[in-house]
């Protein structure tokens, strides 16, 4: 049921008629006053079609009476009106009768509060009451939805939509439009303030000794660092090759002055000689004593820094060195930016890498949806669990929507407005109610002439 919460009405529809033709004139006003309110086109039209079957159902009755009194008056001289004005007097009582019923819904018939009339206004809690329980009771059923949910399989007409290319581009398009959204509610101030404090906690807090001396022994025992040694070894090897005047230079520096410069020559190319033997060695043997001593320095290293005090000591002493207060913020503020940056970037340019990427794994799986029925009903499951969760936890919540919906609204406006909506199906109830009482009345005079005419 569809009601117009800015539907107003004239002061001359709370007035109860005196009588049914000016109820129907009442009616037609009030109609008139809410279509003059601020109504959509379609209420508008509801009105006008409200109006007129008023208007005919009042004129079927005015009919009836008219009808009635030629009849009753000329009946003694024309015998066979009898059977007119028998049914003219059916038609007019099915037509008061009908009118009194859908009357006393609205508003008391002639302004007589009546019991059991004006129902609408008089018990629209108790009907909002009922609407949300019949609501619950019916609709919000975990079996219900879920089984609904079942037959319409969400998950194939969902990767349908996703796997399409216009799809897609809502998605990405909708997900920009979160993205900067999210971007414009987040302060910068508070972001970098929680980024520093997870920085601190995950990262200063901690003792960095023990997590890396075991770190450093995982990757000494697989022989990791070998790279790294044979990498600075040919780099010595190399070096040592390209400086022979610098070593021979180094040694003739640090000879006595009274050692003839013949002799300092021999000295620093024997010297020269030796150091190249001595890197080619190391360099040519895996299992060379000095990469065993590296060896046993690294792993030593790595012990220290997770049993040893002092060694733990200096590596805090190293990290507070490094990530002071000022470092810290300075981190935090630069890995904020460089993320709203990015993805404000990527989000407002169609062909950057990440929306791109984006679209094609949206399309993919949505194909993937069409195409694996494993994950369909996987995802179909899932959908109808979080759906029956909702309903089972919330579904006195939702139905109280409608309960409190309907208590906030007016009595009387209430009143017009659901007759606005259903008030033209109603006044077919006394169309047919004059119809059937012309019938009615026809018949039952034929069978009393048939009996005791």
């Amino acid at each position: 049921m569809q009601v117009n919460s800015e539907a107003t009405t004239g002061p001359t529809t709370q007035e109860a008629p005196a009588e049914p033709a000016q109820q129907a004139r009442s009616g037609t006003r009030a109609a008139g006053a809410v279509v003059r309110g601020q109504l959509g086109a379609g209420d508008a039209e509801k009105a006008a079609a409200l109006r007129k079957m008023k208007l005919l159902a009042l004129s079927l009755l005015i009919a009836m009476a008219v009808i009635f009194v030629f009849a009753f008056a000329l009946q003694k001289d024309y015998p066979w009106l009898q059977y007119v004005r028998a049914a003219a007097e059916g038609g007019m009582v099915g037509a008061l009768a009908d009118w009194f019923a859908v009357t006393a819904l609205f508003k008391y018939p002639m302004g007589i509060k009546i019991p059991h009339t004006a129902i609408i206004p008089r018990r629209k809690d108790q009907i909002g009451a009922s609407l949300g329980e019949f609501v619950e009771t019916n609709f919000l059923s975990e079996q219900v939805v879920q089984d609904k949910l079942a037959s319409v399989n969400i998950a194939r007409r969902a990767g349908q939509w996703l796997s399409a290319p216009a799809g897609a581009d809502r998605v990405a398009k909708e997900g920009a439009a979160l993205i900067r959204g999210a971007f414009k509610v987040l302060n910068d101030d508070d972001v970098q303030a929680v980024i520093e404090g997870m920085v601190r906690k995950h990262l200063l807090t901690p003792p960095w000794g023990p997590p890396v001396g075991r770190l450093a022994e995982r990757i000494f025992h697989d022989g990791h660092h070998h790279t790294l040694v044979d990498l600075l070894v040919d780099r010595a090897a190399d070096w040592v090759d390209d400086n022979h005047q610098t070593v021979t230079r180094l040694v003739s520096d640090r000879s006595p002055t009274w050692v003839p410069q013949f002799v300092d020559g021999l000295v620093g190319d024997k010297v020269y000689l030796e150091i190249l033997k001595f890197v080619r060695a190391v360099q040519a043997d895996p299992r060379h004593q000095v990469r065993q001593s590296i060896d046993k320095y690294l792993n030593d290293l790595a012990q220290d820094l997770q049993h040893d005090p002092a060694m733990i000591a200096r590596a805090e002493d190293i990290k507070a060195q490094v990530l002071g207060d000022p470092e810290v913020r300075e981190l935090a503020s630069r890995t904020w930016g460089t993320v709203k940056n990015a993805l404000l970037g990527a989000v407002d340019d169609p062909d950057s890498e990440l929306t791109v990427k984006f679209k094609a794994a949206v399309r993919d799986f949505g194909s993937r949806l069409v195409d694996d029925p494993e994950l369909a009903g996987k995802v179909n499951a899932w959908i109808g669990d979080a759906a029956g969760y909702l309903v089972r936890t919330y579904r006195s919540d939702i139905a109280g929507v409608i309960t409190d919906t309907v208590a906030r609204w007016d009595a009387e406006e209430t009143s017009q407005k659901i007759e606005l909506q259903v008030g033209k199906d109603l006044q077919f109830i006394r169309i047919n109610g004059t119809v059937v009482g012309s019938l009615a009345g026809l018949a039952i005079f034929t069978v009393a002439q048939l009996i005791f005419g």
